[in-house]
């Protein structure tokens, strides 16, 4: 299972959930320590800031950062859970949780997973540039764009709901036609 949480619910997630593997997508000069049990090889840490589009003295999230999380999650054993967060929770995790759920399922209709993500987590906003950047990254030619802005802005949140994203989608895909 992939669990989502903001960065001050980490240590009780990865402590509830007994997590061997993490995602951190945060600030570059924001330091964030491996939880206790998850080996630091095991534990990617990808660093830039929560931007759509290139603001001075801000480093927006970019191709090489999205390819090391496609790998990291592709590489990821899937019997063991994995934490993928953010500082609130809300953006960068959401968006890498969403690009996690289509990289493990590539035959599945991306706007069933955007809105399975959106009943998990009313208030997931995923940052646009990462989502278009796996868009590319995984041939889904404008789909999982697209899927995102259909579900919208989430709700106002300070911090994200921790939540849970499905691995598998099997049996599913009817769903996305309503």
């Amino acid at each position: 299972m992939i669990y989502v949480c903001s960065l001050s619910k980490l240590p009780d997630t990865a402590q509830r959930v007994q997590a061997r593997h993490i995602i951190t997508l945060i600030n570059a000069d924001m330091a964030v320590p491996t939880p206790t049990g998850v080996a630091p090889e095991n534990h990617l840490i990808l660093g830039f800031n929560d931007i759509v589009n290139p603001v001075d003295g801000l480093l927006p999230p970019g191709e090489a950062h999205v390819a090391q999380l496609v790998e990291f999650i592709a590489d990821w054993p899937r019997d063991e859970p994995l934490i993928i967060h953010c500082w609130a929770g809300i953006s960068r995790s959401t968006a890498g949780a969403y690009i996690a759920a289509c990289v493990l399922n590539p035959d599945t209709d991306e706007a069933l997973i955007a809105q399975t993500l959106r009943q998990q987590a009313p208030s997931a906003t995923p940052n646009g540039r990462l989502v278009a950047i796996a868009d590319k990254l995984l041939g889904r030619n404008g789909r999982m764009i697209d899927a995102v802005r259909r579900i919208g802005r989430g709700e106002d949140a300070f911090e994200g709901t921790p939540f849970q994203m499905p691995l598998s989608y099997a049996g599913n895909e009817e769903a996305s036609a309503s």
